[in-house]
């Protein structure tokens, strides 16, 4: 998907541990169960993408994580409420 360009999802926080919000399609699924931690990005029902700042335990697909931040850190750039996140791959 993200091969095609990038990605902004409007998300909204939920459950006082992530962030969350609709990719507006749906992607396969891989789902384990695993416990989440902090800089998580997990992949939800197919259609939903999640960042997480704390922990959680569900069968979930991980797609990757945030690297480089802590939990403070992300939950300060997170911020409360809404917000547009864009995805996309690094530049090699």
């Amino acid at each position: 998907m993200l091969q095609k360009g990038n990605l902004t999802v409007e998300m909204h926080d939920y459950g006082n541990f992530e962030k969350v919000g609709s990719i507006g399609s749906n992607l396969p699924r891989n789902d384990k169960p695993i416990t989440t931690k902090p800089g998580d990005v997990i992949l939800y029902l197919g259609n939903q993408i999640k960042i997480y700042y704390d922990e959680n335990s569900w069968n979930f697909t991980k797609l990757g994580e945030v690297q480089g931040v802590g939990q403070r850190e992300l939950k300060s750039i997170l911020g409360s409420g809404n917000v547009s996140v864009r995805f996309s791959l690094r530049e090699k």
